[in-house]
């Protein structure tokens, strides 16, 4: 089933977002896109191509954000044992699913759990 066309703008919004985050690159492990930072995942961008539903799993540390993820709807906590590390996934299909702006604030949350120092140094001064 092809994702639906609101799933992919989210989809797009948010890769663009997190690929524009300071020494973040792109690559696609296990046939599924991936944002790295100085080679370590922070966000999973799972697959636009229809094959399976649309996602995004990110790092939360913080137990608000956390939290809150989880109330997404058919959020729940990430597979393959991440979830005990803080990792959730976010289905993007869902009627009532996150905005756009929302999990662009989670893959940012991710990203800062991740990155080296001076690079969320350099977020910062942005």
């Amino acid at each position: 089933m092809a994702p639906t066309k609101n799933a992919l703008k989210k989809w797009e919004k948010v890769r663009e977002f997190a690929l524009g985050l300071p020494g973040a690159g792109e690559e696609f492990p296990w046939g599924e896109t991936v944002a790295k930072v100085n080679k370590k995942v922070f966000v999973f961008l799972g697959v636009s191509d229809g094959s399976y539903p649309m996602g995004v799993t990110v790092k939360l540390k913080d137990e608000v954000a956390h939290a809150h993820a989880l109330t997404a709807p058919g959020a729940e906590p990430a597979g393959y044992g991440l979830g005990k590390a803080g990792w959730v996934s976010i289905p993007l299909e869902e009627q009532h699913a996150p905005a756009a702006e929302l999990l662009c604030d989670w893959i940012e949350e991710s990203y800062r759990t991740i990155a080296p120092k001076r690079l969320i140094a350099e977020l910062d001064t942005r």
